[in-house]
């Protein structure tokens, strides 16, 4: 199961962040204890003033190759997991995901 939905403006990915994570990146895909499917990313900021958010954006708008005008948190702003909402071509933006998370299962 894929934490991303296909929406008719792009797609909606789930995400569980970890601030001051070492380094930037996309570690995978986890399934929660609930069930749900999130994707892990990982990013050097902290948790202070909505800097890993603007981190998590910035690092989901180079992976995807997408402007980061085109991301957007929609939910979890002060909680590590997050909703966030990247406009373009659904089928490109799965299809992309797909292939930075499946290096890493």
């Amino acid at each position: 199961m894929d934490p991303w939905r296909h929406s008719t403006a792009g797609i909606r990915v789930a995400l569980r962040v970890t601030p001051r994570g070492g380094r930037d990146g996309i570690d995978g895909i986890e399934t929660l204890a609930d069930g749900r499917c999130v994707m892990k990313v990982r990013v050097r900021a902290i948790a202070e003033g909505g800097e890993a958010n603007r981190a998590v954006t910035e690092l989901l708008a180079k992976a995807l190759g997408v402007p980061k005008a085109k991301v957007r948190l929609l939910s979890g702003a002060t909680s590590r997991l997050k909703q966030v909402a990247v406009e373009g071509d659904p089928n490109s933006l799965g299809e992309a995901l797909r292939i930075l998370t499946s290096a890493k299962l």
